[in-house]
């Protein structure tokens, strides 16, 4: 959202509107503005703790508790506060701020109003349980319905993400951790009407704290983990500059073959990583074959060759990669068998490497390197589908094209233009000896290192 479009600007003054209509007071309702107070004091305390010490996502238990107190109007009034003076990271910041605030104004507001049309006012009030259990949950699923439709839209209107993906996975992601976070709220709702009074209800929120701050914690793992892939990359770019960028622009093409295969959010992001992470067994290689320019003995071709087993020992004790190791290990096998460094065929190359295959030979194809220029996308598509079914999966070569079909290709000069091209062999035949490890036969030949 730094250039926000027009259409995306138009939606989020439309979502503003619906926040305004949700703080219009209900006729007849009273408003105990002193818990309004108390409540928007604690909610915005919380998000500024989130993010002195970067913990991820809001702290919904607080929100939902004042939809289970207040009424509509007034538990809306809630997130106001601490959702426009949270800090926003990336610009236009008051218009994030903004969207934020009348986002969740108004997926309070409309549990609220579900949880008071169900009776669940009067059933906090009178500790009445299990009722009470129904309309707190039917207010949690509208919170989460509404959550997961305002994130879509800003998704496919700001961020450009296609429309059929928008809202994918959205929805169905969200109730089990705000049912959590609606049990805590439901316990601060009946505490706080409890003899021992707001007191008591404050005291729900530090399991809850406890288990955000783990939260948090893996998160911060995770985020610790990434910083490790980059500097493994960066190391490998530094020692093979004739491929510099290479592996994040793999990176890229594998998260769009897996998109374009219908796979789930986490597993795209373990195939980016498995794109970013293919060449890092270079690092095992002596630097003078890299960067030789002349042609490569059988027997330093060999040697190069052994780069997917000493990625795969780099890399294999990261477990949260989970696939992405074996496509490190798999990614210059060939549907063949004549791929290394097993010699696998067919369905035996894992599917995740076969990804990586494919934006891997996409890029090598597209990128200007030392010793040939870059081929335009649509000869290099070309290319990758004369070898579908030899070298490459069709059905990663069919899905890499809709994608760039679709969000189109910016490859990037990696290497010196100035020297001279290089012709390599065609797609069936052997691997070429005259040609850099990193040249993709085509003449993607046979997938170079």
């Amino acid at each position: 959202m730094e250039t926000v479009p027009a259409r995306a600007r138009a939606y989020v003054a439309c979502v503003v509107v619906a926040a305004l209509i949700c703080l219009s007071p209900l006729p007849g309702a009273r408003t105990p503005w002193w818990a309004v107070l108390l409540l928007a004091l604690l909610y915005g305390c919380c998000e500024q703790v989130a993010a002195r010490w970067r913990f991820a996502g809001t702290f919904y238990p607080v929100l939902l508790a004042g939809a289970f107190l207040l009424p509509p109007s007034a538990a809306a009034l809630v997130p106001l506060p601490g959702a426009l003076l949270s800090p926003a990271d990336q610009r236009p910041k008051g218009l994030r701020r903004i969207w934020r605030a009348a986002q969740l104004v108004v997926c309070v507001g409309v549990a609220a109003r579900v949880h008071w049309a169900f009776g669940g006012r009067d059933a906090v009030v009178a500790s009445d349980f299990p009722y009470a259990l129904v309309p707190a949950g039917a207010a949690v699923l509208a919170f989460c319905l509404v959550l997961s439709t305002l994130d879509g839209g800003i998704l496919a209107l700001a961020e450009r993400v296609p429309v059929h993906r928008a809202w994918r996975g959205l929805f169905l992601r969200s109730p089990a951790p705000v049912a959590v976070h609606g049990l805590a709220g439901l316990m601060m709702a009946v505490l706080w009407n409890s003899p021992y009074g707001p007191f008591a209800a404050l005291l729900v929120l530090l399991p809850m704290c406890v288990s955000w701050w783990a939260f948090a914690q893996y998160h911060r793992e995770r985020a610790a983990h990434r910083a490790t892939i980059r500097a493994l990359v960066q190391a490998v770019d530094i020692k093979d500059g004739y491929t510099r960028g290479h592996s994040e622009r793999v990176g890229q093409a594998s998260m769009m073959i897996a998109r374009e295969l219908g796979m789930d959010d986490e597993r795209v992001e373990v195939l980016r990583f498995a794109g970013i992470l293919h060449d890092v067994g270079k690092l095992g290689v002596p630097t003078r074959l890299l960067r030789k320019d002349g042609p490569l003995t059988p027997e330093e071709r060999r040697v190069i060759e052994l780069h997917p087993e000493y990625g795969h020992e780099m890399v294999r004790g990261i477990s949260f990669l989970g696939e992405a190791r074996a496509a490190v290990l798999h990614h210059h096998e060939r549907l063949d068998g004549s791929g290394y460094p097993y010699g696998l065929t067919g369905s035996q190359i894992p599917e995740s490497a076969r990804v990586v295959a494919v934006a891997d030979a996409f890029d090598a194809m597209t990128s200007t390197r030392s010793y040939r220029r870059a081929r335009p996308v649509a000869a290099a598509l070309e290319e990758l589908e004369r070898c579908a079914g030899a070298q490459f999966d069709p059905r990663m070569v069919a899905a890499l094209g809709r994608a760039l079909g679709r969000c189109g290709w910016h490859p990037a000069v990696t290497a010196d233009e100035a020297r001279s091209p290089r012709v390599l062999p065609p797609c069936r035949g052997g691997p070429p000896v005259s040609a850099r490890p990193e040249a993709y036969p085509g003449s993607v030949g046979r997938s170079g290192p």
